[in-house]
């Protein structure tokens, strides 16, 4: 069953009901992020889409105020308008809402420049236990009132209560964008070159792209390297400049909409439908061997040590849990970690979506959970270690 409540008070008389007749339910956005992680339906969706409003912008305070259920795109079509953005991109930022960017961890190619959600959220209103709407930060940019309840609801997946408001930070729309395509037949040629630009220049993202998820990009079995800049004409003249003599004028710099959708092909790339698909971490310097090792196709944002990997091709359940399993033990002798993005309804049960992490830090989690959520309701069974 699937509700859609227009407004907080009648999400507070919901999870009220729930907690008394031990309902399990669930925040959706759109869906995406819900229909890869859970095993089994929980008994309530709890939809956001009328809840879906910019409560306050301002524009010389560089903050924006917005109900969970506006997506990414919609909120930065508003405040476009004022020559800012709220600088995040998921893919898809037409589907992604607030909730779901903040509670799925959804980030993009911008992760180098601008950071992820936690860094930009500031402020933050959710419903939890006993159906009381509960709040952290606040509106101003310099606040340390009360917990860090932000980053805590950030990467939560729902298990915590349902986010119903946000406050970002947000930043001026750039004068203008570029896009350096440079492609190599080795990736570890393309990770030394994306290492040489990192070093080197102020860059908006740098990420590498397998051959594999090249082909939207008219790439023949080819590694590719994109480095996007931004600023203004003499900031963007140097950069390009620089970019051509650092990677010996190979590729091609796009500018104008050739960039734009360049770009957005890059961002746009859909691991969510995938037989199997997942998020490494690791140091940044270690992630080329990490890709390597796990023998996958990929997505890298190379200087930020994070990679998207995905295998294209359907396989059995066992197949599948021995690959996850060897991909888990490339990113934990990276010191780093591993999770799911997408796995086929087939092999989804018999998969760990997150890792397990130690038994002091997995104490603490259900502790916090049971603090949170002392009735279990809030999309329960689904987190790391099945909180």
């Amino acid at each position: 069953m699937i509700v859609e409540p227009a407004s907080v008070e009648e999400i507070c008389e919901i999870v009220r009901i729930c907690e008394a007749d031990r309902i399990s339910l669930a925040p959706i956005g759109a869906g995406r992020s819900l229909s890869m992680i859970r095993r089994t339906p929980v008994g309530l969706g709890v939809s956001m889409v009328r809840l879906a409003r910019i409560v306050a912008h301002e524009p010389h305070d560089m903050t924006v105020v917005a109900e969970s259920g506006i997506t990414v795109g919609a909120l930065n079509d508003s405040i476009g308008l004022a020559g800012q953005r709220l600088p995040v991109d998921p893919c898809g930022p037409g589907l992604t809402t607030l909730g779901s960017l903040i509670g799925a961890a959804r980030a993009g190619p911008l992760r180098l420049s601008e950071g992820t959600a936690r860094d930009l959220l500031i402020g933050i209103r959710f419903v939890g236990h006993g159906g009381n709407l509960v709040h952290g930060g606040g509106r101003v940019v310099k606040n340390v009132a009360g917990y860090d309840l932000m980053k805590l609801m950030g990467g939560s997946f729902g298990t915590l209560g349902i986010v119903t408001e946000a406050t970002f930070k947000v930043r001026p729309i750039p004068t203008a964008y570029c896009l350096a395509i440079v492609p190599y037949v080795r990736a570890a040629e393309a990770f030394d070159a994306a290492r040489i630009l990192n070093d080197a220049l102020p860059l908006s993202n740098l990420d590498i792209v397998s051959p594999a998820l090249a082909t939207g990009f008219n790439s023949t079995s080819q590694f590719l390297l994109f480095a996007g800049f931004s600023g203004s004409p003499l900031e963007i003249g140097y950069q390009a400049e620089r970019i051509r003599d650092l990677v010996g004028a190979r590729g091609e710099i796009l500018d104008d909409d050739a960039a734009c959708t360049s770009y957005e092909l890059l961002r746009d790339i859909d691991f969510h439908s995938a037989p199997l698909a997942a998020q490494i971490s690791v140091p940044p310097a270690r992630l080329a061997l990490a890709l390597e090792a796990c023998g996958a196709s990929f997505r890298a944002h190379a200087g930020s040590g994070v990679a998207q990997i995905v295998l294209g091709e359907e396989s059995s359940a066992e197949a599948a849990t021995k690959t996850v399993a060897r991909w888990r033990e490339v990113a934990q002798s990276a010191r780093g970690n591993l999770r799911l993005l997408a796995a086929a309804p087939a092999i989804r049960g018999s998969l760990e979506f997150f890792d397990t992490p130690n038994d002091g830090a997995l104490a603490l989690m259900r502790r916090m959970k049971a603090a949170f959520d002392p009735a279990g309701i809030f999309n329960p069974g689904c987190f790391v270690g099945g909180i």
